[in-house]
């Protein structure tokens, strides 16, 4: 009997070998798709599931209403809640300090660290290559290290550098090695070169309000984790209490300060703030559904041609019935025929998959393999489900065939299944529709972005931030002092400048201002401590008000330049806010007075809202020691060779033995809109995608529909019909049914893309041209499609047609 139902099943994919291919290729695309998805967020949910007792250990967040929800946490927040709270096990604190050059002798390492303690390691416990991690930091002096650290200062003798030492630019100068540790090969976003003991710790032990630790807490199996949460966030509200009534600023009642503990194996996707390394999981989801749709846009094509394909095996079906076939029978063996259709489309998108997975990898800046054996069990069993449902519909629709009907006469004029088709059709349209209106709009969106006014003139300036060495007194003034002059007299450079917040990077410090008049109007803003000429080095245009005088003291003392925003925030529009004082969180009860307001300069990218910003001498408080770039801005006629001439200055004089980096400031800005650029190539691709399978398909049915015509078109042309006429009454009804599937797309399209734009603080306004353009180019298309098939079909032998007649 198998061997029976395979010899049929091949015999009809060699007739139908067109419909046949097609479903092979509409399949194995969509598969594919889904696959390249799938397995992205499968290597993005991986992330932190090797550290053991995961399900206890909770990455700590706070929320208030001037910072929003932040992922850091205070000192004493992390380990006064460990003494006082007794669902809290133990704590721990881990800060990525970025790269930093270590030195053994003549070998040296610019590598990652990170700054921590020694309970990190019962936390996220590291294979241990040689020393002891118990307590290997005990205090200021020990440090921790990579193999691969190891191996480029101690050369093959790295096993034996626990003992020695190691040399560092940072606040210790010399370092003890105690231990030596090999990383996770699984994926995770703790990837420390080396590791210290946070030099900050002791003093930053009663001040609740400095957010710089990133923490973490274990938890007691069984934890009410809901209940804890309400206990730490009334502790943030009583201290907050304490700090206002301190400084004199009345608190947001409808926004306190929240805490919110995210499970450690859910941080990567599930945290509320930007998290460690944060995944994008809204983009993820949203391609993930998309690829289902891309999927079950296949399967409706299989349902279709198949369903289609009815009438030419009606008669068939009719005989097997005759001679004692039974339905269920019937519907296994139609199962089968989809199931190796299926099974050919499954090995097909591996294939593509493996030749695309280096490209995708690229895209995403990742690198995932195909080795997770679980990814081969989900797949095959969406592989069963999946042949299931796009099998069972056409299987149980060719089974029900009534003997009678199929075997007294054409079963193709019948009408039976138009209203399946037709259903289906208009499905596979709607879906079509939707990816062409989406796709459109995110492109729209995408453009205005990268079109915005970005309230600055960037061009031909690059950004080179300097390393921090001067930890004696903290300041880098006199750092950037000296490479803004030496850089100056290099060829080709024009301008200067320099900035604590950089453009393109967001907000590195942040306070809280009140106005001196009324000390309840409170707002969160951005510390713009910059150069004397940075307003005039980016032309920032000035709403009122004058720019900061540097030969009067009062203007570098206490002056300050606002932005609109600022002003607008305080309840001021440009003209009236100046000469307003206010009172900042960053210079005690100094007042400041506004001298000007400019435009807004967007930081943060253009989807953020602009914050408040207050422009002043970047040299008059502790603001100086977060001054570590220079921005300069270099001559047209020769910017190659000026690049080169500042880089050479970089590498022998300004910071011998560090890599030479630098960015062009609009490229750094549009860095803040890449991710949705990738969102508009990855719609734009899988539109492309659902088209070509929505037309193959739509090909494939009307290749098959025209075909049961062709004996109506042989009498209609016989009795005098034209070409024109003939192609008409063949297309109409698929426009018809495509009009109808643009119209039911339109709600869809409008709610998933209103839901989209929602997370751009500046967005368009909903606009109506791509739905008019989805209907306009799927009806061309459409009509393109079919008629090519029906202008074939004018074009048959009438004696071939008529001669049964």
């Amino acid at each position: 009997m198998l061997k029976n139902w395979l010899k049929i099943a091949f015999i009809n994919y060699r007739k139908n070998w067109l419909s046949t291919l097609i479903n092979i290729l509409g399949l194995s695309v969509g598969l594919c798709v889904f696959l390249l998805i799938f397995i992205h967020w499968q290597d993005e949910k991986s992330y932190e599931q090797w550290i053991p007792d995961k399900e206890n250990i909770y990455f700590i967040e706070n929320g208030n209403a001037a910072f929003g929800i932040m992922s850091s946490s205070s000192y004493p927040e992390i380990f006064v809640s460990k003494e006082k709270f007794s669902e809290i096990e133990d704590a721990t604190v881990y800060n990525d300090w970025g790269k930093e050059k270590l030195s053994v002798g003549s070998n040296s390492a610019y590598v990652s660290g990170s700054a921590t303690i020694d309970s990190f390691f019962s936390f996220f416990p590291f294979e241990k290559v040689a020393g002891n991690l118990q307590n290997a930091l005990s205090d200021n002096g020990k440090i921790v290290i990579s193999d691969k650290t190891a191996r480029l200062l101690f050369g093959d003798d790295y096993l034996n550098a626990v003992g020695k030492s190691v040399k560092s630019d940072s606040k210790v100068k010399e370092y003890v090695v105690t231990a030596i540790y090999k990383l996770p090969e699984t994926n995770t976003v703790f990837k420390p070169d080396f590791m210290y003991r946070n030099p900050y710790m002791e003093e930053s032990k009663d001040k609740w309000t400095n957010f710089n630790y990133k923490g973490f807490f274990r938890l007691k199996p069984g934890t009410d984790i809901k209940a804890l949460e309400n206990k730490l966030s009334k502790q943030m509200q009583q201290q907050d209490e304490i700090i206002s009534k301190k400084w004199g600023y009345t608190l947001d009642k409808k926004n306190p300060a929240t805490v919110y503990l995210t499970p450690i194996s859910k941080m990567k996707l599930d945290a509320k703030s930007e998290g460690i390394n944060k995944g994008d999981k809204k983009s993820i989801m949203i391609l993930l559904g998309l690829s289902v749709l891309i999927l079950a846009l296949s399967g409706i094509n299989l349902i279709n041609l198949k369903t289609a394909q009815a009438s030419q095996r009606a008669k068939e079906v009719g005989v097997r019935k005759v001679v004692g076939s039974s339905k269920s029978a019937l519907i296994l063996q139609f199962l089968l025929e989809t199931f190796m259709i299926c099974l050919a489309a499954y090995v097909v998108a591996f294939a593509m998959v493996e030749l695309l997975l280096p490209s995708y990898n690229k895209f995403l800046s990742k690198d995932i393999k195909l080795i997770d054996p679980n990814l081969f069990v989900y797949t095959g069993l969406l592989l069963i489900v999946f042949s299931l449902i796009s099998g069972l519909i056409p299987a149980l629709y060719l089974s029900n065939f009534k003997p009678i009907n199929t075997l007294k006469g054409n079963f193709a004029r019948s009408k039976n299944g138009i209203w399946l088709r037709n259903g289906i059709l208009t499905l596979q349209l709607v879906i079509s529709s939707f990816f062409i209106i989406c796709s459109l709009i995110i492109h729209t969106q995408v453009s205005y972005m990268m079109n915005k006014d970005l309230g600055f003139k960037g061009d031909q300036t690059i950004q080179i931030n300097f390393k921090k060495t001067n930890w004696e007194n903290d300041f880098n003034v006199n750092k950037y002092r000296r490479l803004k002059n030496e850089v100056a007299r290099i060829p080709g450079v024009t301008d200067i400048t320099g900035s604590v917040n950089s453009i393109g990077t967001g907000s590195a410090n942040m306070s809280i201002v009140k106005l001196a008049s009324d000390t309840t109007k409170t707002i969160q803003t951005m510390l713009g401590g910059i150069d004397e000429n940075f307003l005039k080095f980016y032309k920032v245009k000035f709403l009122s008000g004058r720019d900061l005088d540097w030969k009067k003291a009062s203007d570098t003392i206490s002056g300050a330049v606002v932005n609109e925003t600022f002003a607008g925030k305080l309840g001021y529009n440009p003209k009236t806010a100046l000469g307003k004082d206010f009172f900042t969180g960053w210079d005690g009860k100094k007042k400041y007075k506004i001298l000007g307001v400019v435009k807004d300069i967007n930081y943060a990218g253009v989807e953020q809202a602009v914050m408040p910003i207050v422009y002043f001498n970047y040299d008059r408080n502790w603001i100086k020691n977060n001054l570590q770039n220079l921005q300069i801005k270099i001559s047209k006629d020769d910017i190659n060779g000026t690049l080169e001439r500042i880089k050479e200055f970089w590498i022998t004089k300004a910071e011998p033995g560090y890599p030479y980096d630098f960015e062009f400031v609009d490229k750094q800005f549009a860095k803040t809109y890449e991710k949705f650029q990738k969102q508009q190539t990855l719609f734009t691709t899988l539109n492309i995608v659902v088209l070509l399978i929505a037309l193959l398909g739509l090909f494939a049915l009307s290749s098959l529909l025209i075909e049961q015509k062709l004996k109506d078109v042989a009498i209609k042309k016989t009795l005098g019909a034209d070409e024109k006429t003939l192609i008409w009454d063949l297309t109409k009804r698929f426009l018809l049914i495509c009009a109808t599937a643009v119209f039911i797309s339109i709600p869809f399209g409008y709610y998933a893309m209103n839901e989209w734009l929602k997370d751009f603080a500046y967005r368009i306004d909903m606009p109506v041209w791509p739905y008019v353009l989805s209907l306009i180019l799927l009806l061309i298309l459409t009509f393109v499609v079919v008629s090519f098939k029906a202008y074939r079909a004018t074009k048959i032998n009438l004696v071939k047609y008529l001669k049964y007649e």
